[in-house]
């Protein structure tokens, strides 16, 4: 099934398909079994300069398509993409081990419904006008496109990065060259052939893969006139750095170590069902802004604790093709084993206690890079356990006496990305979402990524937005006109 359902490995350059380069060639592991099953492109200097210059040639004819043809095609594309969502959600299972059962929506639904909301966009983007003086005049203000967009995206949610970055940058009528994390090329690699079935120009939407070499060179081309990054923040230092040469604006979309916070008062059920649906079995821990700390007022923490890894030791850990899985694996051997590293050390340097999980799977999961659902109680929030972003199935649990000792523990980290909270108090929902430093807060419940609202962090967790008009401006500079009518 593997060799018909992925698309082979080549660039997609304008109209082209490039099945060599200098780099060569990289191999991909399925991370379910430890097998390779397929190999990707390593774009180079030569590779990285023709999309960047096929997107260029393409904007001088996809910023002039009047806003209904752009409107128009963006809407076929959003239900193009829709139409295959069974064919996405399969790819997207072998090529990061997401598993099946949410395949389709995050591979399919959740990216559809983001382009159909951006094409609503592309006839709505007004400048304004601006009273002047001392002379009569005329002053207003454009939105423009930028140009040629870099689009980095990471190995977790690929469709789901482009519904948020592509769909904002050509509705604003700029044109794309997407770089995807080799870990799971293969579904922007389909995305770009439907782009194509959509009707939209050959080189609005171009594809490069390849490990960071190809990042590096795409980010340094200086005929890139924006760039959007989701990643590691070790990653962004570098990408800020590349841009720098050429002064290239750049959107950072970064990590995350958000706090979960549980007052006595809530819902109880339904904050334990959150707090292990998303802060470990979600993408096996493998997401930006999942509550990976549990904070937990004290009066209930023990009977939250002891719910906490009861559904953890009962999530469905399995293969990604198995209908029944709600945890597949961690991306591949490398940062599997980083993960159970970090475990190691958290349990030598008694950062908190291993209530369940910490190891390995085997058995019929052996080969794969499966980790157990693990949870640390009474974890110590200065300690690394609690501090550095550990991208795998691992839960922090901590205690805290009151609203301000919560507040305070949440906001002790250098990231800022999300915050959750359970309360029946409404004022206390809201003091406590003007407390918390991050750019996304959530009460009582997670809403995945609606496309009308913005998302993006504050501090280390990297600055701009996506989603909602606000995403749709960053894929935009403003020119101001003045049009004076008397000498």
């Amino acid at each position: 099934m593997t060799a018909t359902v992925l698309p082979e490995g080549n660039l997609v350059v304008g109209d082209e398909r490039i099945a060599s380069s200098d780099l060569g060639r990289i191999d991909h592991t399925n991370p379910a079994t430890g097998e390779v099953q397929a190999s990707i492109v390593a774009a180079g200097p030569g590779e990285v300069d023709r999309a960047v210059q096929a997107a260029r040639t393409a904007f001088a004819e996809w910023r002039t398509w009047h806003p209904g043809e752009r409107r128009d095609v963006l809407l076929r594309l959003a239900a193009t993409i829709e139409a295959e969502g069974e064919r996405l959600g399969l790819i997207g299972s072998l090529e990061n081990g997401t598993p099946i059962a949410f395949g389709a929506l995050a591979c399919a639904a959740t990216p559809a419904d983001w382009f159909r909301y951006y094409a609503g966009w592309v006839d709505k983007i007004e400048g304004r006008t601006i009273p002047v003086y001392p002379h009569d005049a005329f002053d207003f203000t454009l939105h423009e496109p930028y140009g040629v967009v870099a689009v980095l995206t990471a190995f977790n949610a690929p469709m789901g990065f482009i519904g948020l970055k592509v769909a904002a940058a050509l509705a604003a009528g700029n044109c794309v060259v997407i770089k995807p994390s080799e870990l799971a090329p293969f579904t922007t690699l389909a995305f770009a052939e439907l782009c194509l079935q959509a009707g939209l120009p050959a080189g609005v939407v171009n594809v490069v893969t390849g490990d960071g070499r190809t990042g590096d060179l795409l980010v340094r081309h200086p005929g890139v006139d924006r760039i959007t990054f989701t990643g590691g923040g070790a990653t962004a230092r570098s990408v800020v750095a590349a841009a720098a040469e050429n002064l290239t604006p750049v959107t950072l979309e970064l990590g995350g170590k958000s706090a979960n916070l549980v007052f006595a008062d809530a819902d109880l059920d339904n904050a334990i069902a959150m707090a292990v649906q998303m802060g470990v079995a979600l993408q096996s821990g493998q997401g930006c802004l999942l509550p990976t700390r549990l904070l937990v007022e004290r009066s209930v923490y023990d009977e939250v604790v002891e719910a906490v890894v009861d559904l953890s030791e009962n999530i469905a850990v399995g293969d990604p093709m198995d209908s029944g899985t709600l945890m597949g694996p961690l991306i591949s051997e490398r940062h599997c084993e980083r993960v159970l590293g970090v475990i190691e050390r958290a349990k030598g340097e008694g950062a908190g206690r291993l209530l369940t999980g910490g190891e390995r799977l085997g058995g019929d999961l052996a080969k794969g890079y499966y980790v157990a659902p693990t949870v640390f109680g009474d974890v110590d929030n200065a300690s690394a356990l609690a501090q550095h972003e550990i991208f795998g199935p691992v839960l922090s649990v901590i205690p805290f006496d009151d609203e301000a000792e919560a507040l305070a523990i949440a906001n002790a980290t250098t990231y800022g990305l999300a915050g959750f909270v359970f309360t029946a108090d409404l004022a206390r929902a809201h003091r406590v979402i003007r407390g918390l430093e991050a750019g996304y807060v959530s009460v009582n419940g997670f809403n995945f990524f609606p496309p009308n609202a913005p998302f993006g962090g504050w501090k280390q967790s990297g600055h701009g937005k996506e989603g909602g008009l606000e995403g749709l401006l960053e894929m935009t500079r403003v020119k101001n006109a003045y049009v004076l009518f008397e000498a």
